[in-house]
């Protein structure tokens, strides 16, 4: 089994070591260094650069710069899709958004992880596990949301939180870590 093949199955898989991953990597890096160099006024230039390295978009979407990703084509963005500046989305696994989903800035999305066990941490072994982002999100600024995580539809994630597990549909959750406090 290839690193790569690995990294999608979510198994322990070494990044820094395989050619091809780090030639995807390189690739989709300088893919983002051009969106971000771009002059904001270049708006169809922008928007046809997105979808060069995203996986798959909507026609109604927009992704304001800086914006950086490891792969790109394992984030998957619906119709009305709306990412402010300082946006991260670290995407071995695949990164999901549904339709009308709203983010803040300096939010990070992070399929990716390392081991406890610092032996294996210490030889480059990292996981990736997919995160989902349902329909009607409002995510506020400075969130980070970590491997693994569904966020259902109908949701607000306050600013500032820490997303660790699930958060179900029709719900408001803040905090580090995050809790939903409310029903929508």
């Amino acid at each position: 089994m290839t690193e790569k093949e690995k990294m999608l199955d979510g198994q322990l898989y070494d990044a820094n070591y395989d050619n091809e991953l780090v030639n995807e990597r390189q690739k989709c890096k300088n893919l983002c260094h051009e969106y971000n160099s771009l002059s904001p006024d270049k708006i169809e230039d922008r928007k046809n650069l997105l979808k060069q390295i995203l996986g798959k978009t909507g026609e109604d979407f927009w992704i304001e710069q800086n914006f950086w990703c490891d792969y790109g084509y394992n984030i998957e963005i619906g119709e009305n899709f709306y990412a402010n500046h300082n946006c991260v989305m670290l995407d071995p696994a695949k990164i999901t958004f549904g339709d009308n989903v709203f983010i803040a800035p300096n939010c990070g999305f992070y399929t990716a992880g390392h081991p406890l066990d610092f032996e294996k941490r210490n030889k480059g072994l990292e996981y990736a596990y997919p995160i989902k982002v349902g329909n009607n999100v409002w995510i506020g600024g400075n969130v980070c949301v970590m491997p693994g995580i569904t966020i259902g539809n109908n949701v607000v994630i306050g600013a500032g939180s820490v997303v660790t597990k699930d958060i179900p549909s029709n719900s408001v959750a803040v905090g580090n870590p995050c809790k939903v406090i409310k029903k929508l």
